[in-house]
């Protein structure tokens, strides 16, 4: 297996990497600013200068990797365009790329609530729209996939057990961008992950449960 990370340097992408390194899995890690990237990520991961909304220079990207975990998303800005170009056209052409270079296993980091178009995070520019059509391209596709929809992300860990339940049952909590990325990264490892929505949060009062019994636990 190797591992091709889009997003690899926000703050859910690059706890991703952190993971799949800790499996001792390889990673490509799709990157818009090398410098930064060095930075930030571990001196093992190979680096590659790409851009989402670019097809040619994806499939360059790619090289040999097996699997791609997509966990990129629109910065806020004054551009309404953003949501649509970055988190649908960038996972569609991700999308396109891993259809034609037969990719065993594609997992995307989605949001909490995309089904709810009157949700206030629509408020910006749309972007539960945008991240629902992404999910329902790559649901179409043909690959195998898992729809990994956190809560609201904090950059601080927790011991918090995490809460795994099926498309459109969690409405609220949040969840550490950590616990985010594990799930993700043993989405690869689990057939019972494979072709399916999975949401996430984090409860303190939830009994705490293995990966493979909360993947099980989705229908």
């Amino acid at each position: 297996m190797k591992a091709f990370v889009a997003g690899a340097t926000g703050e859910t992408g690059r706890r991703i990497v952190q993971e799949l390194r800790a499996k001792n899995i390889p990673v490509r890690a799709l990157v818009r600013d090398i410098q930064k990237a060095k930075s930030i990520l571990p001196d093992e991961v190979e680096l590659v200068e790409a851009d989402v909304l670019n097809y040619q220079s994806l499939n360059t990207a790619l090289g040999d990797s097996t699997v791609i975990l997509c966990a990129t998303g629109a910065k806020p800005s004054f551009d309404p365009s953003g949501p649509y170009k970055v988190d649908y056209e960038g996972t569609k052409n991700l999308v396109d790329l891993a259809k034609t270079r037969g990719i065993e296993q594609f997992v995307l980091v989605s949001s909490l609530c995309v089904s709810q178009l009157f949700h206030p995070l629509n408020l910006f520019w749309l972007v539960l729209v945008w991240k629902k059509q992404a999910e329902e391209y790559i649901q179409k596709s043909g690959l195998s996939y898992t729809i990994v929809r956190p809560g609201g992300l904090k950059n601080e860990d927790n011991s918090d057990p995490v809460v795994m339940q099926s498309a459109d049952t969690l409405f609220e909590g949040s969840i550490p961008r950590q616990k985010v990325a594990r799930v993700c990264a043993e989405a690869l490892f689990d057939q019972s992950a494979q072709n399916k929505v999975v949401e996430i949060v984090a409860n303190a009062n939830a009994p705490e449960k293995g990966f493979s019994e909360l993947f099980a636990g989705v229908v």
